[in-house]
């Protein structure tokens, strides 16, 4: 007899997968892709959307044609900050434009004139000025130099909703995608935005639904739940959220690095924008408060820099385990010695300098600057004495010095790893499941792992 599944396509930026789960969540298949990038009409690299939905067909048709496994339910995971533009056909109007292309910075300073103050549009919009890493300041850049390609779009869909269409062709906004730093969302009015009506864009964007909105369609005699698709960040959360029952903050590491408390129920203050704090969005529309430090992509940096400088492997970082006598030494006269190159702090030097005869030593020191940082944001966000419980799941989850470090540095607050690759899909399948998750959920699905702050030495 087959197994019935549920699958869910999760897509990041570099690795795309597809996972099975079983109806306790365990995972019974997986599958990994990934694409070269294309080039949009201005060389700028981006994703490959065709190759990406004719791999998701192939995906889908070999599963319902296999003699093991019976599709019951599809979802979406996907990185955010990202649309798909469909003219009134369904048809692609423009290429997936990447989240990290820059554009006129008088655009972006005309936008803010209009409809600011910067600062207090940030608040309200939990979404700070970031270029296309704003969806919304993608459709604004879009009507304003490409006013052609604008008056054609019929639906402009966030990637997961956009996955979700290739299957139902019906169009749909959820709240976890229009919630994540798009601008488009006001917090306070729970509504978009009044710039958005302003400009018309409203109309572009479809019907909002629940992200636990599913539709039903018959493939080959089979019927399957399809879901709208949900942003990664948020649907990495919701795990926690729907079996950890006291207040907790989730860091989600990987490129970025995102700390989130779901539990704060009191709007951004003009200080906490300031500090770089934003807003996700929860599945029912509630803000999670969050700080976001571009940390693994910092890591990669520096980590490739030092394996030059010390000429190491390039992977050689990965091997390198926690030793409290390097800790020690780099503390006892500590100076900032990392000048960072995708964010700027106030203690980092005008230029990277530090004198080390050893990899490990300047690695030690690395990880002591960065995890300072992510502690700084993790404090931002979450009064840590109140909020006890602290779980990192994500890349860095297996990194022994950060683990170590943060488990130092919040030395009151109870420190949990739970296994990475697992989180942003498996919220994709609780997502449109109706069933509850107890407490032993983490432990049994997640491979939750508890740990103890390391003994200051005399």
């Amino acid at each position: 007899m087959k197994q019935k599944v549920t699958a869910i396509f999760d897509i990041g930026k570099t690795n795309k997968k597809v996972f099975l789960f079983d109806k306790n969540y365990k995972e019974v298949y997986r599958e990994y892709a990934s694409f070269d990038e294309i080039e949009d009409e201005d060389g700028y690299p981006t994703e490959n959307l065709a190759a990406l939905q004719t791999w998701l067909k192939e995906i889908f048709n070999r599963i319902l044609e296999s003699e093991k496994y019976t599709i019951k339910a599809i979802n979406f995971s996907t990185y955010g900050a990202s649309f798909v533009h469909l003219d009134e056909n369904g048809d692609v109007l423009t290429p997936l434009y990447n989240y990290t292309k820059e554009i006129d910075a008088s655009l972006s300073d005309n936008f803010y004139k209009k409809y600011g103050p910067e600062l207090e549009l940030t608040r309200t919009t939990g979404s700070p000025k970031s270029g296309l890493l704003n969806s919304g300041m993608q459709l604004y850049w879009i009507k304003h130099t490409k006013p052609e390609i604008f008056k054609k779009i019929k639906y402009s869909l966030h990637l997961p909703q956009y996955l979700s269409y290739i299957f139902t062709g019906i169009p749909f906004s959820e709240y976890t995608s229009i919630g994540c730093h798009t601008s488009l969302w006001n917090y306070e009015a729970k509504d978009y935005h009044n710039w958005v009506y302003e400009e018309e864009i409203h109309k572009i964007l479809p019907p909002i639904v629940s992200t636990e909105t599913s539709v039903n369609m018959n493939y080959n005699g089979t019927r399957i739940k399809i879901g709208v698709g949900i942003h990664d960040s948020s649907s990495a959360l919701l795990p926690y959220v729907r079996s950890v029952k006291k207040p907790f903050v989730l860091v989600s590491t990987g490129t970025w690095s995102i700390a989130l408390n779901p539990f704060s129920d009191v709007p951004l203050t003009t200080e906490e924008t300031a500090a770089g704090c934003i807003n996700y969005m929860r599945i029912n529309g509630k803000p999670v408060k969050s700080s976001r430090l571009f940390l693994g992509n910092e890591y990669q940096i520096q980590a490739q820099k030092m394996s030059e400088k010390f000429k190491v492997d390039k992977d050689y970082h990965k091997t390198v385990q926690f030793d409290y006598e390097a800790y020690s030494a780099i503390i006892q006269d500590f100076q900032y010695a990392f000048k960072w190159e995708s964010f700027s702090d106030k203690n980092m030097p005008s230029k990277t300098s530090y004198s080390y005869n050893s990899f490990e030593h300047a690695y030690h020191h690395l990880m002591i600057e960065l995890v300072q940082l992510q502690v700084q944001g993790i404090k931002r966000i979450a009064d840590t004495q109140e909020i006890d419980r602290l779980y990192v799941d994500g890349g860095f989850s297996d990194n022994d010095l950060y683990i170590k470090l943060l488990s130092h540095y919040l030395r009151g607050m109870k420190l949990r790893t739970t296994k990475a690759s697992l989180g942003s899909a498996l919220g994709a399948a609780i997502a449109i499941s109706d069933s509850k998750l107890n407490s032993k959920f983490l432990k049994k699905n997640y491979s939750l792992k508890k740990h103890v702050p390391f003994i200051i030495g005399g």
